[in-house]
């Protein structure tokens, strides 16, 4: 990150060169805002430029890299409210005797920080200024497989991850019994240390502790430290009644452990659903395809049809085609996050009649010449061999 640490000592010595300062623009047009404008719009504007024009982005554009340091030369008087008041009064000269960058509430490093993290990250650009970075635990993914039932009407299951649980013996500190981790003497417990660029100082994760701000003098002997070993953690998972595949079910801090006693991971199980013999899920919705025999679609009759309620009677009516569809309406899954429960959609397919007795296929042919040239009873197979005849003449034009 030396490149844009250049760049603001330029800005910064341009204050300190009267010749350059003979033909500076205001600082308040620079960054396009009133010369009343609170510190938010000020700090808005100036992350607005910093972003459009950063060298950075803009790849070697020089006049890009001109207003950047206009913007960031303007942005450092406005941005402290003593040089701001000095500026109001007097102009340049006025932020000229104080000397760009000596004294103030909004120094250099603390702009950089602020505004540039948002450009380049948070990651050692001062994000957690004196904090310790807690560790935490990762999360974790189960598979779990349910029948249709168990999804639709909701079950509660044990089941058995093997992860990283926290250290009895140490209660997870990773510290011998009788002793506790002491301060990284490094960076004095904050987790970071600060590293000095000439105008700059850039805060950068502890070498030697890792961000924990603490080290472990005496190891406890069973996680070597760690404050975790691996084992198997048995738990119980409520499923709510209506869950579809590919749902998951959080559990809070049910994930790994993390290293000395930070906050653990979550667990997240993901639902499977069984291929069930008779149904489909479609959503809310079930569909189920139902076989009829060849007289009763065309004499009609009534069948018996499984629901996951029970069972129920569905009327066929005579005349009854293969594809009809028949709605059992609330026969479905009940909404998991509200709204109404989902339909039963049953599918007739009219079954041909096999293994027919010699008996049998004499009656079969006699329907046949009974009913041979009358096209009423077969409207279908009349429509689709007057649309075939229709196909080929139009292919002979």
């Amino acid at each position: 990150m030396i490149g844009p640490a250049l760049f603001l000592y330029d800005a910064v010595h341009s204050q300190l060169n009267p010749e350059r300062n003979m033909s500076k623009q205001d600082y308040y047009q620079v960054l396009g805002i009133s010369q009343n404008a609170s510190e938010a719009e000020l700090k808005k504007a100036y992350r607005k430029l910093a972003m459009k024009y950063h060298p950075d982005r803009t790849k070697g554009d020089k006049q890009s890299e001109e207003r950047f340091k206009e913007a960031t030369e303007a942005y450092e008087v406005l941005g402290d409210p003593q040089k701001r008041q000095a500026y109001d009064q007097f102009g340049h000269a006025g932020v000229n005797s104080q000397g760009m960058g000596a004294g103030g509430g909004s120094g250099f490093g603390d702009i950089f920080n602020d505004i540039f993290s948002d450009i380049f990250g948070a990651s050692g650009m001062g994000a957690g200024q004196g904090r310790t970075r807690q560790a935490r635990g990762s999360d974790l993914r189960y598979s779990l497989e349910l029948s249709l039932e168990d999804a639709v009407r909701g079950t509660e299951v044990t089941i058995k991850v093997p992860t990283w649980v926290g250290c009895e013996p140490c209660h997870s500190t990773g510290a011998k019994k009788n002793s506790k981790p002491t301060a990284c003497q490094t960076c004095q417990g904050q987790g970071q240390v600060r590293m000095q660029q000439g105008f700059f100082s850039i805060q950068q994760t502890c070498p030697s502790c890792g961000g924990a701000g603490k080290v472990i003098r005496d190891p406890c002997n069973k996680c070597q430290g760690q404050g975790r070993i691996r084992d198997e953690k048995t738990l119980n998972v409520k499923i709510p009644a209506g869950v579809d595949e590919g749902d998951r079910i959080r559990l809070n801090n049910e994930g790994e452990a993390a290293p000395q006693g930070g906050v653990a991971g979550d667990l997240y199980v993901q639902i499977h659903l069984r291929e069930h013999p008779l149904f489909k899920r479609e959503g809310n919705h079930l569909f189920c395809e139902v076989p009829i025999n060849l007289m009763t679609a065309a004499l009609g009759g009534e069948l018996e049809i499984p629901t996951l309620q029970g069972r129920v009677k569905l009327k066929v009516p005579a005349e009854t085609q293969t594809g009809k569809l028949f709605k059992l309406k609330g026969k479905g899954i009940p909404p998991i996050r509200g709204g109404g429960t989902g339909d039963l959609i049953c599918r007739v397919c009219v079954e041909t009649p096999v293994d027919l007795s010699r008996r049998q296929r004499e009656l079969l042919k006699e329907f046949a010449k009974e009913t041979e040239n009358q096209t009423k009873h077969s409207p279908q197979v009349s429509n689709w061999f007057s649309r075939v005849k229709t196909f080929f003449e139009d292919m002979k034009l």
